[in-house]
């Protein structure tokens, strides 16, 4: 099973997140969102394991990430609204992988509060790209602006 989260779920959600397989803003999760959303008031649900996975894999799965290679550097923009930089990591794994995880933190509520609804991620989120040949993972700048993280990696 660890095998299967660490290298083919992320496979399979990049392919599911391409718009040229379901349209510019449009993921895999959308229609089954809908489908569910009467048993969203059902507790025995709010609790089950299975919907604890399925909300670690739509943090993975909402964590858009663009690469773009210039002749310079290879550079990753991820859109991470609300995180700081000390709550995101980046990293080479692998020798060549580039990781890049954090967490976003569950909003403390008083007891009388009361949700009407919940649509933004919570919880770990993961995404790695494997590098090519021509990167210098040794040398990855990384920084947090307006909720977007840039990573650059250099060109050999």
């Amino acid at each position: 099973m660890n095998w299967f989260l660490r290298n083919v779920l992320p496979l399979l959600l990049d392919m599911a997140l391409n718009p040229f397989f379901f349209g510019r803003d449009q993921s895999i999760f959308d229609p089954l969102d809908r489908i569910l959303e009467p048993f969203d008031r059902f507790p025995l649900w709010d609790n089950a394991p299975s919907r604890q996975f399925a909300q670690d894999v739509s943090a993975i799965a909402s964590t858009r990430v663009d690469w773009l290679e210039t002749p310079e550097a290879h550079i990753f923009k991820a859109d991470l609204p609300g995180l700081k930089k000390e709550e995101i990591k980046v990293q080479v794994e692998d020798g060549r992988t580039l990781q890049i995880s954090g967490e976003r933190k569950k909003e403390e509520v008083e007891k009388t509060d009361k949700w009407h609804r919940v649509e933004r991620t919570q919880g770990s989120f993961l995404r790695r790209f494997r590098l090519p040949e021509n990167a210098k993972v040794e040398e990855v700048k990384a920084k947090v602006e307006d909720g977007v993280l840039f990573s650059y990696i250099e060109r050999l």
